[in-house]
């Protein structure tokens, strides 16, 4: 895996890609996207790692939210 190490946060998203790798070696494919999102949300928060699920954000279009 090949990350740019003098990024600001190149060691978090490490984990993170490892964890994702993780689960889709473990549940393999053809799941539901909240499945896999359970499943993520799981191994990031036994690694000891905060995690949000499905904060909500601003979003605009051509300048309406």
């Amino acid at each position: 895996m090949m990350i740019n190490e003098n990024y600001l946060h190149s060691d978090l998203t490490k984990k993170i890609i490892r964890a994702a790798y993780d689960v889709f070696d473990e549940l393999g494919f053809g799941f539901l996207e909240s499945v896999y999102e359970k499943a993520l949300t799981k191994i990031l928060r036994d690694n000891g790692h905060i995690v949000d699920v499905q904060s909500a954000i601003p979003v605009f279009l051509e300048g309406i939210k």
